[in-house]
């Protein structure tokens, strides 16, 4: 089912091209370039006389053969066939239903086993990147496995996944990818990932309604002879060259008239790279307005030449054609551009209208609510603790660390110390409680960045290298660059609503494989009547 208001406001004079069905659509323009291509839409079901609905999708996971316009063809892993997935259209009070196919071969037999080596390749299971539901049972469950079938010649396995999203949930962008410990990376190099939208008030701003609605899903595929090698060593993804693309296409064309405003989706579904955004031409640059971090809407747009977009995040853009000419989406350390913008046509005028202010996602934490324990978390890698190929000891140390295996022994040498242990809980987070927590990297190369990532609960950043922001922005995500000293990010988070056990994460993909994880346990606090909602005034 397409979405009426993405087919018809300005399209087909944006080049965009949107269908139902499987894989990336595309096309070719009345002017004979490539149309700049859409995942596939999927909306929810309207249910009669009730004003919650449901969205029932099949996903079909298996290897299939993709044409990537701009590279050729390669076989990867893939959901209905192509990449990225569907992008599922929901709002908030909605249930999804989703039905996952394991159509892949039967795991390899023996290979490596534990919890810091890659294995499993061909099991997976679904995490809801962002979106506030339950972590546990059938919901966005990362402690599950959906294996394949046991040998080949038996049925093809389907597991279910049932999301109930809360009726006050923000409206925003998310994704969904794959999540089982072990397979994480090298599934999502293959391109399995799509787009979650949850639909709601700032889709009704005036100018916001008027701005054609573009999904822009960055994609890091890590490709040798056409297919993503076997994840077998700790240079994997340094030995594999990154083939970025744009809605499963390298470099494509995005048209847009003078004074035409765009709404930009940008989902950075990289498992590697974190992508730091300018939108630059031969004789300027265009301004991109953000108006949403990570599915939460900001109180205002707020206008930027450099957009940063870490593994996981997700950044909602106005865009604005000004002066005809070609501008490229580029990333520094990216060779080449993301998308060509064109800017061509009959001008708007007059030009559309940005929006002055926004209705604010969330309201901001209260630091007066912080009841504590303050938590402290520190990513750090040392080097050559192991035996060839994954020598590395990837830690999230500080408050709540893995104990190590030797307590009186040196801890940089130590097995087990700030590794990710499944049988051990790094932090209980009891439900209705607000507290602090910092994190920070001990890497000194600032090319290196290790994205923190908490399931179930966003948290409000109100200090960056100990600098207050004001506003505080709301995350699910956020990027740690490396430096002298490496980056830190102060936050509050309220626990609400779910319990369950669930992690928090490095979201560079190979680091978490390798056991840059902890586990998390929400639960609910004795004798309370109910987890209530965040509120109060600002973090000042």
């Amino acid at each position: 089912m397409i979405g009426r208001r993405v087919l018809l406001k300005g399209a087909a004079a944006a080049g965009l091209v949107v269908a139902a069905g499987t894989g990336a659509a595309s096309a070719t323009t009345a002017a004979g370039r490539a149309a700049f291509p859409q995942p596939a839409t999927v909306r929810r079901r309207p249910t009669p006389e009730r004003v919650p609905s449901v969205l029932e999708q099949v996903l079909d996971v298996r290897y299939a053969e993709v044409r990537v316009p701009g590279y050729g063809p390669v076989t990867v892993r893939a959901y209905n066939g192509g990449f990225p997935g569907p992008t599922l259209r929901v709002r908030a009070g909605d249930t999804l239903l989703l039905t996952h196919v394991n159509g892949l071969p039967p795991n390899p037999a023996g290979g490596m086993r534990g919890a810091r080596m890659p294995h499993r390749p061909n099991s997976f299971n679904l995490h809801a990147h962002g979106l506030h539901v339950s972590p546990s049972g059938l919901a966005d469950n990362v402690l599950r496995e959906f294996a394949p079938r046991a040998a080949s010649g038996d049925p093809e396995p389907r597991y279910r996944t049932v999301l109930r999203i809360p009726a006050d949930h923000p409206a925003g962008t998310y994704w969904y990818h794959p999540h089982l410990h072990g397979s994480t990376a090298e599934q999502l190099a293959g391109g399995m990932a799509g787009v979650l939208v949850v639909e709601g008030d700032v889709d009704e701003v005036p100018q916001v309604r008027a701005a054609a609605d573009v999904v822009v899903c960055v994609n890091e595929l890590k490709l040798r002879g056409g297919r993503v090698p076997p994840f077998t060593s700790g240079a994997w993804t340094a030995g594999v060259p990154s083939v970025f693309t744009v809605n499963g296409a390298v470099n494509p064309v995005l048209a847009l008239r003078p004074g035409e405003v765009q709404r930009w989706r940008l989902v950075g579904a990289t498992a590697f790279t974190a992508l730091d955004l300018r939108l630059t031409g031969p004789d300027g640059e265009l301004t991109m307005h953000r108006i949403a971090q990570d599915g939460v809407t900001l109180p205002a747009p707020v206008p930027a030449r450099t957009v940063s977009l870490v593994m996981g995040n997700r950044v909602d853009l106005l865009v604005r054609g000004g002066a005809p000419g070609r501008y490229e989406l580029r990333a520094a350390r990216v060779a080449e551009p993301l998308l060509t913008v064109e800017v061509a046509g009959d001008p708007v005028d007059p030009p559309m209208a940005l929006p002055t202010a926004l209705p604010a996602g969330r309201p901001f934490l209260d630091e007066r609510d912080v009841t504590g324990p303050d938590r402290e978390v520190l990513f750090h890698v040392d080097p050559g603790v192991f035996p060839q190929p994954f020598p590395d000891a990837f830690r999230v140390l500080g408050s709540g660390a893995t104990p190590p295996a030797d307590p009186g022994g040196d801890p940089h040498r130590d097995p087990a110390y700030g590794l990710y242990d499944p049988d051990h809980v790094n932090h209980v987070l009891p439900l209705g409680r607000t507290e602090r927590w910092t994190v920070r990297t001990g890497e000194t190369a600032p090319g290196f960045n290790h994205p923190f990532h908490l399931h179930t609960n966003p948290f409000l950043v109100t200090h960056r290298n100990g600098v207050r922001l004001d506003p505080p922005v709301w995350h699910d995500t956020v990027g740690l660059a490396g430096g002298t000293p490496g980056e830190s990010v102060t936050f509050l988070v309220r626990y609400e609503d779910f319990t369950g056990r669930t992690i928090a994460h490095c979201h560079q993909l190979h680091h978490e494989d390798l056991g840059m994880m902890q586990t998390v346990e929400y639960v609910a606090q004795p004798g309370a009547s109910g987890p209530g909602r965040a509120g109060g005034s600002a973090a000042r």
